[in-house]
């Protein structure tokens, strides 16, 4: 099956050249295109991608969203399968790609996503052990009442899809999403019957020291996003939030973590006030 790659990029100069490369290096898959949609940004990233002879489709600030772009890049492509990644991701094993694959080719789910490192040594760390194990497994319709929001848990920073599957639902539906536009497919493919696999054996390292406010504005355009789409409440995303607070304070008791410890607090405060600015 030939594979298309989507990457949105914003001031990505400094992640460009070695994201490309590590795309160019998969081995044991057959890579349609590489495509890149680039905010216009004020820094070299554009030159970079000239200069590499890489396919981009410039966008403007005021067009980007993370459906909308996602959308339109991938009504372009024409391959079996759609990878989504994000511009900040470092791969390092030649067999990334291939191993969020290959169960969409070999017909035992219709989407998949891969595992997520942290490098950092901080809250972070820890929201990706919880959320990113080291099995994988397939989520469907049936694990909804085990799993509750985490069924829908999804993320294309490093995520492919069955191209049809995904044309057959429509994509997005045309919505503006500021956030959580990966959750929101995931709902639409596991509500029609579709699977879609955590796949531990694609690995990639993707990692951020995030201040209060950064944390703060994602929380905001998460709570932003369950305000538009109220019906993602009903799967228990309070009791998700609890789960993961308690993980975390565990975690940094048994790591005798200082500087995540002194994080805790402003870190769990950020994501409760940004949330709740939308309610």
């Amino acid at each position: 099956m030939n594979i298309d790659i989507i990457c949105p990029l914003y001031n990505a100069q400094a992640y460009i050249k070695k994201l490309h490369v590590s795309l160019l290096m998969q081995e044991n898959v057959n890579i349609n295109s590489i495509n890149y949609a680039l905010t216009r940004s004020n820094d070299n990233t554009q030159e970079i991608l000239q200069k590499n002879g890489c396919n981009y489709t410039l966008v403007e600030p005021s067009d980007f969203s993370h459906s909308a772009t996602r959308e339109m890049m991938a009504k372009k492509c024409n391959g079996d399968i759609i990878v989504f990644i994000s511009q900040d991701i470092i791969i390092k094993r030649k067999d990334w790609l291939f191993n969020l694959t290959k169960d969409i080719i070999n017909g035992n789910c219709e989407a998949a996503y891969s595992r997520q490192i942290s490098s950092k040594d901080n809250i972070e760390k820890y929201t990706r052990e919880k959320n990113y194990g080291s099995h994988s497994f397939i989520k469907t319709k049936k694990d909804i009442h085990k799993l509750g929001l985490n069924t829908f848990f999804f993320s294309d920073a490093s995520s492919a899809i069955d191209r049809k599957v995904f044309e057959s639902l429509n994509y997005y539906d045309g919505k503006r999403f500021t956030s959580n536009e990966d959750q929101y497919i995931a709902h639409k493919l596991i509500m029609n019957g579709y699977r879609i696999k955590y796949c531990a054996d694609s690995e990639v390292i993707h990692s951020h020291d995030f201040n209060f406010k950064t944390l703060y504005k994602r929380y905001h355009d998460t709570g932003d996003f369950y305000r538009a789409e109220p019906y993602m409440n009903s799967y228990g995303t309070n009791s998700a939030g609890a789960g993961m607070a308690k993980y975390i304070l565990k975690r940094i008791i048994q790591d005798r973590n200082v500087k995540a410890a002194l994080e805790f607090i402003p870190n769990m405060l950020a994501r409760v006030l940004g949330m709740k600015a939308y309610k």
